[in-house]
């Protein structure tokens, strides 16, 4: 008889899927800044790196706290949104429109790791894990930011610029 899944089994299970997620998005982001058209965005691209690669280590230091091995599972939500931001780049690369559709995948990914964080933050708290909820919040409101940002970004000229 299969062993009855818990809710710590499947904090694991999806703490693994964003951990692959974020190495994912580590990869993809050099590539989104060198095509960003606007110096703004890309210099969000490139300080948005650096702290996914903060959310990488603090992703390793919650494995460490919960006493499980640091391992990614293969996430097919990130894979397609990141192939979706690869084909606007293809699609609209040199053109005015490029930097909105960078943005809107930008935040495509933001608003899935937004999800994720807040999901495993609230489960993490059910747990009663509380330094793994002040790691996944600091983590979450990094995403939350970023997200902002782009919005910002998007609101002057990137979507300005496409339109004319």
């Amino acid at each position: 008889m299969p062993k009855e899944k818990t809710l710590e089994d499947l904090f694991y299970d999806t703490l693994k899927d964003i951990y692959y997620a974020e190495r994912q998005i580590v990869r993809a982001l050099p590539k989104m800044a060198r095509e960003a058209q606007s110096p703004d965005l890309k210099a969000g691209f490139e300080k948005h790196l650096q702290e996914t690669e903060g959310h990488v280590e603090r992703l390793q230091q919650i494995f460490d706290l919960i006493g499980k091995r640091a391992q990614g599972k293969t996430c097919e939500a990130i894979q397609g949104i990141i192939a979706e931001g690869e084909e606007i780049i293809e699609e609209f690369k040199g053109t005015p429109a490029l930097d909105a559709g960078l943005i809107s995948a930008a935040q495509a990914v933001e608003h899935y790791e937004i999800a994720r964080y807040g999901t495993l933050r609230t489960w993490a708290n059910t747990l009663g894990q509380k330094k793994v909820v002040e790691l996944l919040d600091q983590t979450l409101q990094e995403e939350g930011n970023a997200d902002k940002n782009l919005s910002k970004l998007a609101m002057t000229a990137a979507n300005q610029k496409a339109a004319a």
